[in-house]
């Protein structure tokens, strides 16, 4: 079930911008922005020396197809270690923004196999205008097409009948989402554009890439490291993918020509995930989309807090807050894409959206 906070005819179009500045007080004043030292340093430690005893594990136990366990293992404490990376990006951890950006490199880069400058770059220009068409990258997907627009671009009979069944490849092509996520990595860092940190960045995804494959063919046959590496690429993509999905799909999209302010562009296009503290793990955070996307350097333990005065907050202001379950956010992330494959012109009914277009 999906609860939405829709705004009223009252408050829509006339929002000021010391709403968002109300709101930050009342944030701040909980004390909800203040660092967690000692929750980020048992994660900065802990996560890689657990990765370390995997890869030991995974050398004991040789050759035997029980390592695919492993290897779905592996694939599924990444995704928790990439998360710990998306924190550090965002200032969540220490003060000192170079002190973040290190630890997201070596933890991104190193850790993960995927360009630090690549993904801020791109990541950021989605927290500056998330849904919103022409500028935001994560709407322009190379396979799937969220957007009217960007499916009218599609050409080719056998294309436009993958697009038309969008919604059923949606799923099993997140499990190429962790392949893809190491090819852009490489790409960018081996690109003619200014990367910075550039050398730096490539020896670490050196180190990571080659070697964890070199070790993974070093312990077991030829046969077995394929599908080893297969699962763990798989598994790793597909949670990426899965917990990054239900966050915008199938939102309102931002037509170009709309500004909206800040409050309202960040909580009307993102959904948060209810459930249990297990949620919040399995998910880094991301479930709760709307404040991490009013707060991004809100440290993590502080976002389930945190959206109970949003949340209020947002009622109060006639700001749209939408929440879903788990299951029922991916049907709706399918419903979408599918709609949006078979050509609908306008799958995103947002009188919000409409009225600030007319003004």
């Amino acid at each position: 079930m999906t609860t939405v906070h829709t705004p009223s005819e009252a408050t829509m179009g006339r929002r000021p911008a010391s709403a968002y500045t109300e709101l930050a007080e009342r944030v701040r004043d909980a004390g909800l922005l203040r660092r967690r030292y000692g929750y980020y340093w048992a994660k900065l430690i802990g996560m890689p020396l657990l990765v370390i005893a995997v890869l030991v594990a995974f050398v004991w136990i040789g050759e035997t197809w029980w390592q695919l366990v492993t290897a779905a293992v592996l694939g599924v404490l990444f995704a928790q270690v990439a998360f710990l990376g998306h924190d550090a990006a965002h200032r969540q951890i220490f003060v000192s923004g170079r002190a973040n950006d290190w630890a997201s490199l070596i933890i991104g880069d190193l850790f993960i196999g995927m360009s630090y400058g690549w993904w801020r770059h791109k990541h950021s220009r989605h927290h500056a205008n998330p849904n919103k068409e022409g500028a935001d990258p994560d709407i322009e997907l190379p396979v799937v097409a969220v957007t009217p627009e960007r499916a009218s671009r599609t050409r080719g009979r056998l294309a436009r009948w993958v697009m038309s069944h969008q919604g059923a490849f949606f799923f099993p092509l997140l499990l190429l989402e962790g392949l893809s996520l190491h090819a852009s990595s490489v790409r960018r860092v081996l690109a003619r554009e200014p990367v910075e940190r550039r050398w730096v960045e490539i020896v670490l995804l050196t180190i990571r890439l080659v070697g964890f494959v070199v070790l993974v063919f070093a312990v077991l046959s030829p046969g077995l490291a394929v599908a080893f590496l297969a699962v763990e690429l798989g598994v790793f993509g597909f949670w990426m993918g899965a917990s990054f999905a239900p966050n915008h799909k199938g939102m309102p999209i931002v037509p170009k020509d709309v500004k909206l302010d800040f409050l309202t562009r960040q909580a009307a296009m993102s959904r948060n995930i209810r459930g249990s503290v297990l949620i919040d793990i399995a998910m880094g955070g991301l479930n709760y989309q709307i404040e991490h996307h009013l707060f991004p350097s809100m440290p993590r333990p502080h976002l389930r807090k945190a959206s109970r005065i949003i949340s209020a907050y947002c009622r109060e202001h006639g700001v749209p807050y939408a929440v879903a379950g788990l299951l029922s956010s991916y049907a709706i992330v399918v419903r979408h894409i599918n709609r949006v494959g078979l050509g609908d012109r306008d799958p995103f009914d947002c009188p919000l959206l409409a009225q600030r277009r007319a003004i």
